[in-house]
């Protein structure tokens, strides 16, 4: 699927929210459906880190939009997250963290890997690597991997199973 890619404006952190819900894999847990995609994912502690204040300097993202409509069909954005420590001792302080999303109907259509080309050329204009998490049991890992993201370390994660720390050095 061809798809417009355009930077994240300042305007689009409740976007931002939304796709962290879809990048948590949130939809993917059980648990009432009374709050909606972006409430979940803004009331969610160990989230908010990824989004909240969006626009902080060194913050890059980009946004995947239909063609014809323009409605947004994905995110992917990179942010230091300085008041946390890395989450790996095998991955230096400081390094950005990645997080993608592509909403359901649309994953398997190469709108993920657009997302990636365009956002690690512009992380790669500020930052020396970037990190990210993925469960072991994810198939976006085979994207990462295609990327050139390479596993550094196993973790285990918020809902307690296991993800592997990718890191990609540019």
């Amino acid at each position: 699927m061809h798809v417009l890619i355009r930077p994240v404006q300042p305007d689009d952190e409740l976007l931002l929210w939304h796709m962290l819900y879809y990048a948590a894999h949130m939809h993917e847990e059980e648990g009432d459906a009374i709050e909606t995609e972006t409430e979940a994912a803004k009331n969610n502690p160990g989230l908010q880190k990824y989004v909240q204040g969006w626009g902080r300097e060194g913050d890059i993202g980009v946004i995947a939009v239909h063609l014809q409509d323009q409605r947004p069909l994905g995110a992917a954005w990179v942010r230091v997250l300085s008041e946390e420590k890395s989450m790996s001792s095998a991955v230096k302080e400081r390094t950005p963290e990645l997080a993608i999303a592509v909403l359901p109907e649309c994953v398997g259509q190469g709108v993920g890997t657009q997302l990636m080309q365009h956002l690690l050329d512009a992380a790669r204009a500020v930052y020396p690597a970037v990190v990210l998490s993925v469960r072991t049991n994810n198939p976006a890992r085979n994207l990462y991997e295609r990327m050139g993201f390479r596993v550094v370390d196993t973790i285990v994660n918020r809902v307690g199973s296991a993800s592997v720390v990718m890191l990609i050095q540019f």
